[in-house]
């Protein structure tokens, strides 16, 4: 994805949470200070491949989810999803983080040769001080939601899982399954339920932009509010 297409989106996402892009901007900084640019050669499984989009929702540990993770071609991780995977042995082939949970397991997948796509946003730069120099760095995949710039990539997404299913898109992924995602958990807060409508916004979007139908929205596409009537995704994104 264009990062003139993604913008537009990005836009609305700081509008609606109150997020400076100049946090964001400086957290790119940072990150790109600490890595060199990533070989997505080493991802190269995903093009023409049937990918698993794991989510850490409680679902995920149900058996259908976990043998739909062991049923796909590639796995891509969100966050602790990588960690209730490897519990049940499912190994992941990329894990996709903002470093919030978890840094021990991305210290560690770097370090057994799996890709792990750091994200820099404006609340997390100690955590990127703190974690990735201590990671094998050309195992780091380095992103941002702003503007892309050195090492840092953007590929769309603003949330661990949706931007896992943005980034296998970017490399071609046949298809998309989703699995661990939980968009009506009560456990989570007003902030994170927030979060969840807009990966839910999000992934309406790009089934639309691959003319492929999840199943993760079946049943919810009707009631998912785009923000056409309020300008928050303007139609030119046809969502309608």
């Amino acid at each position: 994805m264009e990062f003139e297409t993604w913008d537009p989106i990005y836009e609305a996402i700081c509008r609606d949470f109150g997020y400076p892009r100049a946090g964001d901007e400086e957290a790119r900084d940072v990150l790109a200070s600490l890595t060199t640019p990533f070989d997505l050669a080493r991802l190269s499984a995903i093009d023409g491949a049937t990918v698993a989009i794991a989510g850490a929702g409680p679902s995920l540990e149900t058996d259908g989810a976990l043998e739909s993770a062991r049923d796909a071609d590639v796995v891509i991780a969100a966050s602790t999803a990588a960690d209730v995977l490897a519990a049940h042995e499912i190994p992941v082939d990329c894990m996709v983080t903002d470093l919030d949970k978890n840094p021990e397991t991305v210290q560690r997948l770097t370090a057994i040769d799996v890709p792990v796509a750091v994200h820099a946003h404006g609340d997390n730069v100690p955590e990127i001080r703190r974690v990735v120099p201590d990671c094998e760095d050309e195992y780091v995949l380095p992103t941002t939601q702003a503007s892309p710039s050195g090492p840092v990539q953007n590929f769309g997404g603003f949330t661990d899982g949706d931007r896992a299913a943005f980034l296998a898109d970017h490399l071609g992924a046949a298809h998309l399954v989703f699995v661990g995602w939980d968009f009506d958990d009560e456990s989570v807060d007003a902030v994170k339920a927030d979060k969840l409508a807009w990966a839910e916004r999000l992934l309406y979007w790009l089934e639309q932009r691959r003319d492929e139908r999840f199943a993760v929205l079946d049943g919810r596409r009707s009631e998912i509010e785009t923000g056409i009537e309020t300008g928050v995704l303007g139609g030119e994104l046809e969502l309608e």
